[in-house]
């Protein structure tokens, strides 16, 4: 039988996520060496703080997670801070508080909660895109959130999604990019050194470099995005296998050089954070 883990574990899990994000160098992204797109880190802390509770709140259903996240993020801030984070992270979540009868672990768990997402979990995540009114959606022929959204199950809906957004395309693959990708790069970057910041930051660019930012596409169009992710490769001797203390100075420039630009690799941040929280979740035992 696999235990669930209690709802106050699950939240510190999201927050210590959320703020190893936030301590480490990640280029285009707002982190404590630099602040940018007019946000600063402590409009993240905040978010992240509001978002933990309904986050992890055994009660709810993942999509009123979702929404009562998104809310109370939102209410702190006034900003979308964190709606791409929330979205990838409350699947999470549901997985590592569900009891089973059998031995899975969290990934298994996971594929069981996003195959039983329904209308109800879709039209409340609809309500919370909605509050957050992220940039550069535009307009979609079926299943836009901006209409008055038709019935289907979020599952459904993802799978609209998918070709376009990176965090739809976890839902339908149940989150190989982390699983497959990211959390080994992480795990190997943490082998290498004992600067967690570094193994983040070397995340991220292995991210950056590895797939189109969807956040950046939407907002400035495919073809920045691939310069984007060429400039990620050409630098990584900077990070790979792990970035350094000689690394820095080049990703801040590199970070400057998309800040200066508006370049705002979203996206690739909602992922850093989410492999943070699977990081997290494995490596606690169940109680």
């Amino acid at each position: 039988m696999t235990a669930p883990l209690a709802p106050d574990k699950i939240s510190a899990a999201f927050l210590a996520a959320c703020r190893a994000e936030l301590d480490a160098l990640k280029p285009g992204n707002v982190h404590r060496h630099s602040a940018g797109h007019g946000m600063q880190v402590a409009h993240f802390e905040r978010a992240a703080e509001a978002a933990a509770g309904p986050i992890a709140d055994p009660s709810l259903s993942v999509g009123k997670r979702i929404l009562r996240a998104t809310e109370a993020s939102v209410a702190v801030t006034g900003l979308n801070t964190n709606l791409g984070i929330v979205l990838l992270c409350a699947p999470i979540a549901k997985a590592a508080g569900e009891k089973t009868s059998f031995d899975i672990g969290l990934r298994r768990r996971l594929d069981m909660i996003l195959a039983a997402l329904d209308e109800e979990d879709a039209a409340d995540t609809f309500a919370a895109i909605r509050i957050a009114n992220p940039a550069g959606l535009g307009k979609v022929e079926k299943g836009d959130i901006l209409d008055k959204p038709e019935r289907m199950t979020l599952i459904a809906a993802m799978h609209l999604a998918a070709e376009r957004d990176r965090i739809a395309n976890a839902y339908v693959t149940a989150y190989s990019d982390i699983f497959d990708f990211a959390l080994p790069v992480f795990q190997d970057a943490r082998m290498v050194t004992n600067d967690s910041n570094l193994a983040v930051t070397t995340l991220h660019m292995s991210l950056l470099a590895e797939f189109l930012d969807t956040h950046i596409v939407r907002k400035y169009g495919e073809a920045t995005a691939i310069e984007v992710r060429q400039e990620a490769r050409a630098l990584k001797a900077q990070w790979s296998p792990v970035a350094s203390a000689k690394s820095i100075p080049s990703l801040i420039e590199f970070d400057a050089k998309m800040k200066s630009k508006g370049l705002n690799p979203g996206t690739t941040a909602d992922f850093v954070v989410a492999t943070l929280f699977v990081a997290g979740l494995i490596g606690r035992k169940h109680t």
